[in-house]
């Protein structure tokens, strides 16, 4: 199928990708069950899903390579990927097999670990060149997913489907959504239990978000749950999904938007995924709501911009909690939800630990969604003085806006100045990681400030319907676009902090030889010491690096590997051949000395120790 687009609608795309983009121990989620995959995830020799387990921790027990030997690592081979836009998410490693996917057009390729990559299969289905038009902010993939000899993804097209890991074949497909309305896929899937969890973007188009659940066996729809509407659609309970311990009401969302402007309310869910086993849950974040404009949505536009913990057989959701009602910066709640069991306020709880894009880095008790601290992991966040952490306060657990910095408050077709952090996020999809021996946070993030001017818009199906023009520009005092900080989520406080001079969009890998990995916008892999942020190895791959790393031995041998290849939102201008300052969101002005330092390439490179 191809998308017809009128001449508006190419318009409107310019516009989108242009002016109006401007801008303690480790949880048991495996011990307790006998399925493959916990059990694989349990095995620090493999890497079986994107985040490395269920708790999305991103950490790894092995520890050959570690602050002692980091130093002596040397490139054992690398693979180029043939394709020229933004490299996001990994590869996987299972058994003698590493599986690395390609952005559009997404391939997917099975390479021998014993000949040095050599390929055994390559997946490379059709794909219509209209849909990367309509893909938003470049053309990424986050990457397959494994579970009992089978690989999961979701094609750019919305397209899930099954192949077999021996060989590639297909083994089932199904179709999560359509493109002609906008709604793509750019995110990872998330196998658990019987089920593949599978989410949606398209929030710039009007998509009414939601996640989904497929049968892994045959591809048949479970269960869907949308992010906004009627109770039914949402898989609510009015009398038993909490947020901060009340029950939300009867249709709770629609209470919060004027008319029916819910029907194309945004809240995509193209971010990433985790799960509780032992509570039967899965945690995952909700985008902005539609248009960007917020005075053509009045309410608080639930439940967009939210954290959703829903029961992971029936979708029924447990618990929600909404960061920034009636957002009106664009600040997605996408990032990766991270499970730890840690003490807190001196009880031992389990906790789940967010990294939101609006600047505040939220812990909540994931068994029942009580909020337990909201604290500014950039200390530039300026848009609001804190969240209300009363809970005899009519207000509580809403952040207080500073007026100043409320593009609502400065009125329509009026420019907001000096918001920080600009739309990008303090911290994006990167995702971070954690270390049970460190009991930290290794948190890539980004150091921007914005200026925002709303303007109405009206929806057209398949349409660009954003609704605003930003610019970014570097946080003042700072000098550069990115911070890369370990960060303690039980004291809400920067334990190290390493300035780099573009923002840091890779994922963090953090191991038990006292060693985090993660890479940079130029392009180098970097390795620093757990406890006190030294760097200790550094590596200048071909191309920016807005992938994530991942480690797993083979005879006895651990590796390290990183797919890189610049590009996202952040390097849209390289990836997209953009040069004007305000085109991609602002981000061709913010990052305009990229092009001195990388160039397009897809690679992945492996490291190991010398024999």
């Amino acid at each position: 199928m191809r998308y017809f687009r009128s001449p508006e609608a190419n318009s409107l795309l310019a516009f989108c990708f242009g002016v109006a983009l401007l801008a303690t121990a480790a949880p048991a989620i495996a011990e307790t069950t006998g399925d493959p995959l916990t059990q694989l995830l349990t095995d620090p020799t493999q890497w079986a899903i994107q985040t490395g387990d269920y708790a999305n921790q991103r950490y790894s027990k092995l520890d050959q390579i570690n602050r002692e030997t980091v130093g002596d690592l040397r490139v054992a081979w690398t693979f180029s990927t043939g394709v020229l836009r933004g490299h996001e998410g990994g590869p996987l490693v299972v058994g003698d097999t590493m599986y690395v996917h390609t952005p559009f057009p997404t391939t997917v390729y099975a390479l021998d670990l014993s000949q040095d990559g050599r390929i055994k299969w390559k997946y490379a289905p059709p794909q219509d060149p209209d849909v990367a038009a309509v893909m938003c902010c470049d053309t990424v993939n986050r990457g397959v997913a494994y579970d009992q000899g089978r690989l999961f993804l979701q094609l750019p097209e919305a397209r899930v489907v099954a192949l077999d890991a021996e060989t590639g074949t297909e083994i089932w497909s199904t179709q999560n959504g359509d493109p002609a309305l906008g709604a793509t896929n750019t995110a990872t899937v998330l196998p658990v239990k019987d089920k593949l969890i599978v989410g949606i973007s398209g929030g710039e188009y009007g998509v009414r978000g939601y996640l989904s659940a497929y049968d892994i066996e045959t591809g048949e729809r479970l269960w869907r749950a949308y992010s906004m509407g009627p109770d039914t659609d949402m898989l609510m309970d009015p009398k038993r999904t909490t947020q901060l311990g009340r029950p939300v009401g009867e249709n709770s969302s629609l209470t919060s938007w004027e008319g029916d402007q819910w029907t194309i309310g945004g809240g995509p869910t193209w971010g990433w995924y985790s799960a509780d086993l032992e509570e039967n849950l899965v945690y995952y974040g909700t985008g902005n709501p539609s248009t960007w404009n917020p005075e053509q949505r009045p309410g608080d536009n639930r439940w967009a911009m939210s954290i959703i913990a829903r029961d992971i057989d029936t979708g029924v959701a447990r618990w929600v909690y909404q960061m920034t009602p009636h957002d009106q910066w664009d600040y997605d709640g996408v990032n990766e939800m991270i499970l730890t069991e840690q003490t807190i306020d001196g009880v031992p709880r389990k906790l789940l630990t967010h990294f939101d894009r609006n600047g505040l880095a939220y812990v909540l008790d994931r068994t029942t969604g009580a909020l337990l601290r909201a604290d500014k992991y950039d200390p530039t966040v300026n848009w609001t003085t804190g969240v209300d952490m009363d809970p005899a306060s009519p207000t509580y657990g809403r952040p207080e806006v500073v007026e100043d910095f409320s593009p609502e408050a400065n009125g329509e077709d009026w420019s907001t100045e000096g918001i920080c952090p600009a739309s990008l996020g303090s911290k994006n999809q990167q995702p971070a990681s954690y270390s049970p021996q460190t009991t930290l946070f290794y948190v890539p993030t980004n150091h921007l400030c914005m200026d925002y001017e709303p303007f109405h818009v009206k929806y057209a199906v398949g349409v660009p319907y954003v609704g605003a023009t930003l610019s970014l520009y570097p946080a003042p005092g700072h000098g550069g676009t990115g911070n890369f900080i370990a960060w303690d989520n039980t004291t809400g406080r920067i334990r190290w902090s390493l300035p780099e001079p573009f923002s840091v969009w890779s994922g963090s890998l953090a191991t038990a030889g006292g060693v985090v990995f993660y890479g940079t916008l130029e392009g180098y892999l970097k390795a620093v010491d757990a406890e006190t942020g030294q760097e200790l190895y550094r590596f200048k791959t071909p191309s920016g690096i807005v992938g994530n790393i991942m480690t797993y031995q083979w005879n006895d041998h651990q590796y390290v590997a990183v797919l890189s290849g610049v590009g996202g939102w952040a390097g849209i201008g390289l990836a997209a051949g953009l040069t004007q300052p305000h085109d991609g969101a602002g981000a061709v002005g913010g990052y305009a000395a990229l092009s001195q330092y990388t160039a397009l390439g897809g690679q992945v490179t492996v490291f190991a120790l010398p024999n």
